[in-house]
This record gives structure tokens, C-alpha cells and sequence, in this order.
């Protein structure tokens, strides 16, 4: 039988003639099972191994630059965590750091692999070259396998940035000009982005944005007001200096029609406008979103600086990819219904604290209002509550976690204005919006769109203004003279705590009872 790698090399060092002079120490000696697990501890600080194999200069040489990653990755991320977030959001660099994960791991393998044959004994017997061979394979598979979940990743941030955020080719008509040269709080102060809940169902002639809110930023303490708009508004303003202004001088609406004229509701700005009076705004990519921005922003007396459109019927895969969300429910909310063409819901969501909701069901806890009192604004109140509840589940770890879920439903159902060269800097204002308040801003129904036929603006902007920027008095306001007399019916205690007005804490807590 022939012989044997390792008694082949035995004979050859034997006969070898042996120098003369001083005899030079014999190379370290490990059994096959010190030898793989030097190599698997080495995988922690990849160069380690080679100098236990004495392989002085290319051990030296890669723990060094292992150190140096090591200690460049660490600076980076616990000293510069704008710059990270700035490569996050570039798709260029999203791509070279694609090739450079792919390039680091196959120097992870290399080293590994050589390693191990480096130090593994020539007269290890068959069961340990097996076992060796076995566990080496498992760790080079398990770093593949790592290294392919996280190209994937960068390529899922990669195509949502592309598809989402417009960069130098995008075209908008009423955004401003961030510069990234300074910091955005410095440049605004408060940041007012549009929140459009557009419908385009089957059933819809298309699109209609049946939910229209504003979030007024404070970008220096994240602390942010919410502003609903009723879907049926009419008469909506623009600026004086918009060309829709010439159109309508009075508000969009016809002052020859009737009271109610459901197509110049704001719910039908979206779709109307652009289709009669195509480009009158300029180049855009979303022309009746620039319309909204230009209206809404009139209507309450704030610059309306970028968009955010969300599909009500790919809202529920948002949900979904973040693993749900968590709301109160105060009282029975209805899912589907119809009340025009009186078709009942199928069933309702029932009342209850903490309720755990997913996709389906927190679409219709923002949407439903199938003969719930007080109609769009009970509708408006909850889902101000569901954009509390998905900030608050919306966690660094959470996103993580899910990250190729919400990016893929995030480009299937996301439009914005915002662009590519912002983002980082938003980014970092949405950290501040986690760690601030949110606080509704009621517009008084009562006194300003009873029916929503001719709308009191100039009563809201002043609403608006004085809570966003509120006006304290120096002086105590003087007392009145009149006396009143004592109510018996105030000393009755209540049979439920309503919510503090302006506080969306409160207005999104356990408290059973029917809305208004």
C-alpha cells in the first residue's frame, strides 16, 4: 500500500541534513481539535490564527488591518452616526458597500480556511480531518448565508430610496431648497409635512385623498402638532400669488351651484384640478399633490413643505411588515359599511384597551364610520391615533428586524416629495418626533364647519397660530364682574374621563364611551 501524505513527510524530514550551528526551535505542534478551534476563535480578530501558526508577517499584517476595521467601524458608528446615516440613504454608496460587504467576506472565508490548514498537524487521523473539515464548512456556509442577508438588505434600502425618493431627475413645484451645508432646524424651524390618505379602489373614478392631515414639526424638539382637514370642505383657499387663485378667487367651489357640491369637496381637489387645468403649477411629479399643498397650507396659515402619500389600500402591508400596532378602542368601530348606499359592515372591532390590531384591522380603525356619531371627525381622532401608534412601533430594533418586510410594502405604497439629498437630515428630525410630543390641534367644528359648506379659515389659521406659537399674556386678563350661579350638575361625577383637548396622549387612552 502506498504511503501516506504524512509519513511521506515524515521520511523527508529525516532525511534531511541537519544544519550546522545553533539547533532553531521546532514549529508549534496542536492535536486537529486545538487546531479548529484556534481557527474558530481567529474568525473574532481574523489574523490571530497565523500568528499562532507563526506566520509572523501575514498574521501581523491582517490582525492589524482587522483592528483597524474593527476600530474605524466602531468611530463611525458610535462618533458619526450622521455619516452612516447619510450612506443609508445614498444608493451609489449603497451599491459599493454591497461589493465591499461581498469582498470582506470572502477574505473572512480565505482567512478561515487557511488558518486551519495552517495549523492542522500533518498526522491528524480521519475522524478529525472529518470533524475539522465538517465544522470549517458549517462556518463558511453560516458567513455566506450572513453575508447574502445583508446584501439583500442594503439592496432592499437601496431600491426603496431609488423608488421612493426622487433625486436631481424629480420635479416639484411648491418644495424648498434645503441645503445640507447647514443643519435643517436652522433653516426650519418648523417643518410642515402633508399627510394624504389617498383611496384609489376599484369603485373609485380615481383617486380621491380621504385622509388629509398636516404634521407641524417642531425640528429642534421633534415635538409635533397634528392638524386634520374634514373631507368635505369646500371652498378651499390658494395663495394670492398661485394661478389656481385666478381660477378660483373665492375658493375652489362653484358660485353658481348648488350648497353641496361634492366635486369640489378638498377629497376631490386631488383628482379635478390637475385633469381640468393640466401643468398650471409648473413641472411636477404629483400635480395633485402640489395643489393640496398649496391649499392646505392657505387654509391654515402654514408653508406646507413636502408630501407624504400613502395608498389606504397598501396600508394594511405597512402594518403588517412592522408586526402591528397597538390602539385603544373606545367604542365598536365598524369594518366596511357603506352609509349612502346603506350597506351594514360585516362586523366591528370591539372595545377594548391595548388591542393588538393588524394590517386589515388597523386600516379600518383608521378608516371606518359606518353611522359612528360625529362621523369624520371621530374618523380623524383615531387615525391621528394611528399615526401615534405607528411612531411609537416604528423602533430602531422593530425596523430592523423587518426592514425587507416594510421596504418592500414602503415602495409599493409611498409617495413623497421629499428628496434623496434631505433625507439624512429628516432621518435625524424623525428620531426627535420619537422622543417628543404629539398633540392634536382642534380646529372647533362647532364654530368653524358646522356643515363644511363655507368653512371659517381665518378662525382656523389663528387657531393653528396660537398653537404652534402660542401668545401668553403679561398681564392677568381682568376678572368679570357677573356672577353666576353654582351648577349642581358639575358636582356629578362622570361615568367616563374624557381626553385633555390638544393632548394626543389622552385622546388615544382607554376611555369607553361614544365619540365627541
Amino acid at each position: 500500500m502506498a504511503p501516506s501524505r504524512a509519513q511521506r513527510a515524515a521520511r523527508a524530514r529525516r532525511a534531511e541534513p541537519r544544519p550546522a550551528g545553533p539547533r532553531r526551535a521546532a514549529p508549534r505542534r496542536t492535536t486537529g481539535l486545538g487546531a479548529l478551534a484556534i481557527a474558530v476563535l481567529g474568525v473574532l480578530l481574523p489574523g490571530t490564527a497565523f500568528l499562532v501558526a507563526r506566520r509572523f508577517k501575514l498574521g501581523t499584517a491582517v490582525t492589524l488591518l482587522s483592528l483597524s476595521l474593527y476600530g474605524a467601524a466602531a468611530y463611525v458608528g458610535l462618533l458619526n452616526r450622521d455619516a452612516v446615516i447619510s450612506w443609508a440613504l445614498d444608493p451609489t454608496l449603497l451599491l459599493w458597500m454591497i461589493v465591499g460587504l461581498s469582498v470582506v467576506a470572502l477574505a473572512w472565508i480565505a482567512v478561515l480556511v487557511t488558518s486551519y490548514k495552517m495549523l492542522r498537524p500533518l498526522t491528524a487521523g480521519p475522524a478529525a480531518r472529518t470533524l475539522g473539515s465538517l465544522v470549517i464548512g458549517v462556518l463558511c456556509f453560516a458567513m455566506t448565508v450572513s453575508t447574502a442577508t445583508g446584501a439583500q438588505t442594503l439592496m432592499a434600502q437601496r431600491g426603496l430610496v431609488k423608488k421612493v425618493f426622487g433625486g436631481a431627475e424629480s420635479k416639484s413645484a411648491t418644495r424648498p431648497t434645503i441645503t445640507t451645508k447647514k443643519d435643517i432646524s436652522d433653516q426650519l424651524p418648523r417643518l410642515n409635512v402633508l399627510l394624504l390618505g389617498a383611496d384609489d379602489g376599484a369603485d373609485r373614478d380615481g383617486v380621491r385623498t380621504d385622509s388629509v392631515m398636516v404634521a407641524s414639526i417642531d425640528t429642534k424638539t421633534g415635538n409635533t402638532s397634528l392638524i386634520s382637514l374634514t373631507r368635505n370642505f369646500m371652498r378651499m383657499p390658494f395663495p394670492a400669488d398661485s394661478p389656481l387663485h385666478k381660477k378660483y378667487p373665492t375658493g375652489f367651489w362653484d358660485p353658481n351651484g348648488p350648497k353641496e357640491q361634492s366635486e369640489f369637496y378638498l377629497d376631490a381637489m386631488y383628482r379635478n384640478i390637475p385633469k381640468k387645468y393640466p401643468g398650471i403649477l409648473g413641472p411636477s411629479d404629483n400635480e395633485g399633490a402640489d395643489v393640496l399643498k398649496q391649499s392646505v397650507g392657505e387654509a391654515l396659515g402654514l408653508p406646507i413643505h413636502y408630501y407624504v402619500q400613502i395608498n389606504l389600500r397598501g396600508f394594511a402591508k405597512l402594518v403588517d411588515a412592522l408586526g402591528g400596532i397597538t390602539v385603544n378602542i373606545n367604542y365598536p368601530v365598524p369594518v366596511g359599511g357603506n352609509d349612502d348606499l346603506k350597506i351594514p359592515p360585516s362586523r366591528y372591532l370591539q372595545p377594548g384597551p391595548n388591542v393588538q390590531l393588524k394590517g386589515g384591522d388597523a386600516l379600518w380603525f383608521a378608516r371606518g364610520r359606518y353611522r359612528v356619531q360625529t362621523g369624520d371627525l371621530a374618523r380623524q381622532s383615531r387615525q391621528r391615533c394611528t399615526v401615534k401608534a405607528i411612531v411609537e412601533k416604528a423602533t430602531p430594533q422593530n425596523v430592523l428586524a423587518n426592514f425587507d418586510s416594510i421596504a418592500a410594502a414602503g415602495a409599493q405604497l409611498i409617495r413623497t416629495d421629499i428628496p434623496r439629498q434631505v433625507l439624512a437630515q429628516l432621518v435625524v428630525v424623525g428620531e426627535r418626533v420619537k422622543n417628543g410630543k404629539i398633540a392634536n390641534v382642534d380646529l372647533d367644528k362647532k364654530k368653524n364647519f358646522p356643515t363644511g359648506q363655507n368653512p371659517n379659515y381665518a378662525a382656523m389659521r389663528a387657531i393653528v397660530a396660537q398653537a404652534i406659537n402660542p401668545v401668553h399674556r403679561t398681564t392677568p386678563a381682568p376678572r368679570k364682574t357677573t356672577t353666576t350661579k353654582p351648577s349642581t350638575i358639575a358636582t356629578q361625577p362622570r361615568p367616563t374621563t374624557k381626553p385633555t383637548a390638544g393632548d394626543l396622549t389622552s385622546e388615544c387612552a382607554y376611555h369607553p364611551g361614544p365619540p365627541g
